[in-house]
Order: structure tokens, then sequence, then C-alpha cells
């Protein structure tokens, strides 16, 4: 994807992500953040608009070309009102479990086009003294990364509460241009941009071969016909491939950083390598807890890959590439599998797939606005899967941020779902944890909540395959060796029990049906780059 052309107009890459959106199937990106305390619903408002100034984006709408000559441009909105963009809403009980409702509900909404694309929901009456945050803008406004970029913006990294502004926003909006001004200047941009595209495709081309026959031993015989199926169009279709309805579904979990990357440390991998593993194995407990085979399946997942570069995550719009990812569902071994996945990810920087993959974006990107338009409400209704899932992981920052001085607690990641990949995972890495969001169609994925017990499970196996000890893993160790170096004290013999006629008859062990230990019981309380 490239950057935002002149004249302030939308790539024709961000172009793509609204074209691809229809009415029940919403493309956004977003978070669920939780933080201690209770916010004021009103000072919040007056902050958040404070920071206005920062992101001149998000005080303007998507307007369509004249005609639909062209690329869609950013203009002011001249009836900006934050209040239709910051609300709150008080839970009736306070838990997660509404929580995660609450998400699902609102993430499953589109977003009108006839404002800026971004709202923000604050939530009052969590349990344990906290406040709820649902942040979410449009993917054709920012990807993960600039979306952590915004992030960073709104919120501080001081606990100091900043002084409010005592006026309003003010601003001024430019006057609307011409209808002929608009589409001379619509066509001009699109046209410089079609020619630069081309032009840079030409070029990636080039760099291409160059790289490919300077390394031209870097990929063998046998790993180029393994790669060859990451650039097929068909997938084999697992439970959650049908075609997207609505509505969605929300659930999370997450992990501590440090273990993950002590995992990483011992086993020779990278954190992403450890993340894959992890979804691949919480997918494979999914499938077999509803009785679907593994054995001889894939798992193909699209991995988006960050092409910021020396660019900073501040800039808006989407700068991604994607690698797709397959991995065996039926290595069950968590050691095996993590260096199945480390195979698997090293093959495809090696081969440079995602390079290959940005060109074929490009390509796709430059189809004219109305054949997108078309497409998009045609594609989305396709029973076409070329990934069974979307993982994509986003570094956020690894200090405590905070909002009017209230400390953020938890960040819960949340990417779309739609077309025929009704299930899909963010993950987002923030302050020392890996947050893990799983977004879900509900008929799909109606019992999407057993994916975190299933998440947790993986962790623990592999935590415990790559033998890494936590501190409460240590805690236990040395209580059980303090309690086996106490000295033995004979004991008086036990008595002999006398045997008792049972009053009631014994079932056959034959007619007790087992239960399934490995899976703990489901509770209801409870925006990248992988291969860079």
């Amino acid at each position: 994807m490239q950057k935002q052309i002149q004249g302030d107009r939308l790539s024709w890459g961000d172009t793509v992500f609204l074209n691809l959106e229809r009415e029940g199937m919403p493309l956004n990106v977003a978070c669920v953040c939780v933080f201690e305390g209770k916010i004021p619903f009103k000072a919040c408002v007056r902050f958040v608009e404070s920071k206005l100034s920062l992101i001149p984006r998000y005080l303007k709408r998507v307007v369509p070309p004249p005609f639909g000559i062209g690329l869609p441009s950013w203009e002011y909105d001249p009836n900006f009102d934050i209040h239709n963009h910051i609300r709150e809403v008080t839970l009736k009980h306070g838990s997660d479990a509404e929580l995660k409702s609450l998400a699902g509900t609102i993430l499953s909404k589109v977003m009108d086009r006839q404002r800026p694309l971004w709202d923000m929901t604050l939530v009052h009456g969590l349990k344990g003294d906290r406040s709820g945050f649902i942040f979410r803008l449009h993917h054709c406004l920012a990807d993960g990364i600039a979306g952590v970029g915004i992030m960073n913006k709104i919120m501080d990294a001081s606990p100091v509460v900043p002084r409010l502004p005592r006026r309003k926003l003010q601003r001024q909006v430019p006057p609307t241009p011409e209808v002929l001004s608009a589409i001379t200047n619509g066509c001009v941009d699109s046209y410089s941009e079609l020619v630069k595209r081309i032009l840079d495709a030409i070029a990636d081309l080039s760099s291409m071969a160059e790289r490919a026959a300077a390394n031209g031993g870097s990929v063998s015989k046998d790993e180029l016909t393994h790669l060859l199926p990451e650039f097929s169009l068909s997938t084999e279709r697992l439970r959650f491939n049908v075609l997207y309805r609505g509505p969605q579904n929300f659930a999370w979990a997450d992990i501590p950083l440090a273990e993950i990357k002590a995992i990483r440390h011992i086993c020779g991998t990278s954190v992403n390598d450890v993340i894959l593993a992890l979804v691949t194995a919480t997918i494979r407990r999914y499938l077999e807890l509803h009785g679907e085979r593994v054995q001889g399946r894939m798992l193909r997942m699209m991995v988006p890959v960050n092409l910021r570069g020396t660019e900073g995550p501040g800039e808006l719009g989407n700068r991604i590439s994607l690698a797709t990812v397959s991995i065996p569902l039926d290595v069950r071994d968590p050691r095996k599998l993590l260096a199945t996945v480390l195979k698997s990810t090293e093959l495809l920087k090696r081969a440079h797939t995602a390079e290959v993959w940005s060109l074929a974006g490009g390509l796709i990107s430059m189809v004219p606005a109305p054949a997108q338009r078309l497409a998009g409400h045609i594609i989305s209704r396709l029973p076409f899967t070329p990934f069974n899932m979307v993982c994509t992981n986003v570094p956020g920052p690894q200090i405590p941020l905070y909002l009017l001085g209230h400390k953020m607690l938890h960040c819960y990641p949340y990417v779309p779902v739609g077309g025929e990949m009704a299930l899909n995972c963010a993950i987002f890495t923030y302050n020392g944890t890996a947050y893990f969001g799983f977004s879900g169609e509900v008929h799909a994925v109606p019992d999407l909540r057993r994916l975190e017990g299933h998440l947790r499970l993986s962790f623990t196996e592999l935590r415990e395959a790559a033998g890494v000890h936590t501190p409460r893993n240590k805690e236990e160790k040395k209580k059980r060796n303090r309690v086996s170096a106490k000295p033995k004290v004979a004991s008086a013999p036990a008595p002999v029990p006398v045997p008792v006629q049972p009053s009631i008859p014994i079932r056959p062990l034959a007619s007790v049906k087992p239960a399934i230990a490995s899976e703990p019981p489901v509770k209801e309380e409870g925006v990248t780059r992988l291969i860079a």
C-alpha cells in the first residue's frame, strides 16, 4: 500500500478497504481498553477534543469524487460535533463478559460515512473500580501501526493530569471546491498516482530480480516447491470459513510477554514465531473440541507485514503488505510445532514473499474506483477463501499510558472479519503483556470464548515443554523441597478398614462417560509485522 497522495486524497490501497465494506460487514480496526478508576465523561470529551489538532484527519470525512471519477478525498466536516464521536455507556452488571458483549455489538455496526470515520465509547460501571474504553476507526484511515501512533498522541506517558483547555476547538473549514475543479484535480491526481504506481511496480520487479540473481542459492528447489502453495488462491476450508452474515462476538486473553520472550530465547525463534505457534495450537484444540479432523490439514494464516521502514507510526493510511503462513494442524508436540513455524517463516523471509504480495496488492489497487466498488460488493459475498484467518501482531509501547491520569491496565486489539474469514485474531503487546483479541461471526463461532481457555492451555504446554519456570513455579518448587527435606517421623500403623457393603448399586465403569480433562470449562467472567 502506498502513501497518501497530493491533495489529501485516499490512496488506491486505502480506497480498497473503503470499497470492500458493505452494510452489516464493517471494516474497522479497534481496541478495547481497561483503565483504573472512574473517568468522568465531560472531562474525557474536552481532553480528546484538545488532542484533535494533532490529528487533523479526525476532523475530515471521506467525500466520493464527482461522478465516481478519480479517488475519494478527505475534506473537513462542516458540521463536526465531538459528541457524535464520543459516547458513554453504563454497564448493568459490570462484568468483563458484559463488556465483551457490548464491544461485539459496537464492532458489528458500520460507521456513518457522512462524518469522520472514528468513534470512542467510554464504559462506566466495570467491577473493581475500573472504566472501559472502546476505540475504533475505519481501516481506510489507518492500519494497526498507525493506530498505535494515534494512541500515543491521545494518551500520555505521565500520570499527571494535563490542564484542560477552557475553549472549544476552533477551526476554519475551507470552502468546498467547484465541481469542475474537483473533477479536474481528481483526474490529475489519480493519473499521477497511477503512473507512479506503474513505475514503482517496474522498480520493484527489477529489484526482486536482482536479489533473486544475487541470492540464487538461498532457496533450494525443494523449498521452492514447498513455497508454491503459499501463492495459491485455494485454501481448504475449516469449520469457521463460512460466508459472513454478522453480527460479531469479541473475546480476549493475555499472556506475560516476558515468558513469551523466554520461550523464544530457549528455542532460538522469534516472538512472532511463538505467537503463531500458540494461535495454531489454539485453533487445533477448538477444531478437535467440535469433532473436526486435523490430521493432514493446514492452517493458512494471512499475516500483515509493516512496510513503513524509517517512517514513524504516526503516518496515517495503510502501509502494509502480507505474508501467508501455512502450519500443519496435526503437530501436537509444542516444541516440534514451534520448530515447524520457525522453518516456515525463515523460508518466507528468504523468498521475500511479502514483497511479492505487496506488488500484487499494488497492481490490484490500481483498478479504477467504480470497478473497485462493484467488485468489492461482489467479492464480499462470494464463497471464496484465500486464507483461513488473519493473524496480526502490532507492537505497542512497553511503558504505561494514561488517560486523564488514569492508568491503562489492559488493551485488547480487534481485527475485522468478513467474506469467508469469520474468525480472526489480533495481538497487541503493551507494557509487558501480549493481549490476544479474537473476533468471530456469531453463527460461525458461537462459542468464541472457548478460544480464551484453549490459548491459555496451549501456552502452558509450550512453556512447560520449553522449560520456562515462572516465579510462581519456582516458589512452588522451593516449597516442595522444604517439605521433602523435613525429617520423617515414624507413625503408628493405620487401622485396617472394615469392608462395608454398599447400600446402593454401583454402575459399571463402561456406562460412565469420560470427562475431557484437558479442556477447562468456559467461564462467563473473565491494529503490524509478524515477519519483518
